[in-house]
């Protein structure tokens, strides 16, 4: 397995780079990131992935690690191949696909082309857990960097609801319409309490 490639970029596209190691010049598919930022005709160390299919062997290339692990882990859902995470990693940043994974927002992973509704479910589904403790992010900060929930939870006590069963209900509420206004909040919470 090619773990890694240090070299000088003899060629560079925004879907892949050519690094020429020792006279060996190695192709690697890379993401809009890793192309953005690269630096041009210099020494460059890209943490590498090979992918191996019966019709051929595709090195994909990463600027760093973070972004290597997210796009091992996005392979490892059905549905989801090699071309797809990359499309996924170049529409968002390897922190933006963990925040959208650990906050169940589908629609923002829906967003990528070529992933539609039960993909991106599954995305969720399979990774969540994973993405949590191998990036150990605080799944309360996920929550608490909507404002709307934060705004509706805020109305809801006002109203004399207890917090606990409200924030609850407000993130049920959420998993189904993540894009929802403050006062959609509000009104489904209301229904189920």
């Amino acid at each position: 397995m090619i773990t890694q490639v240090r070299g000088r970029l003899v060629e560079k596209s925004p879907t892949e780079v050519v690094v020429d190691c020792n006279g060996v010049g190695y192709l690697l598919h890379i993401s809009l990131n890793t192309f953005s930022s690269l630096p041009a005709n210099e020494n460059v160390t890209l943490y590498t992935h090979l992918s191996i299919r019966e019709d051929a062997h595709t090195l994909f290339g990463f600027i760093n690690k973070t972004e290597r692990e997210i796009f091992k882990l996005l392979i490892s859902v059905s549905g989801v191949g090699p071309s797809i995470a990359r499309t996924m990693l170049s529409s968002m940043t390897s922190e933006e696909i963990q925040n959208a994974i650990a906050s169940e927002n589908v629609a923002l992973i829906q967003s990528v082309k070529g992933i539609g509704i039960k993909t991106a479910q599954r995305v969720i589904v399979d990774l969540k857990d994973k993405i949590l403790k191998t990036f150990n992010i605080d799944e309360i900060s996920v929550r608490t960097s909507n404002t709307n929930r934060d705004e509706a939870l805020s109305a809801l006590e006002v109203l004399g609801f207890q917090r606990k069963p409200s924030d609850k209900i407000i993130t049920a509420v959420l998993k189904e319409n993540p894009d929802a206004s403050v006062e959609k909040i509000i009104k489904l919470a209301l229904k189920n309490l």
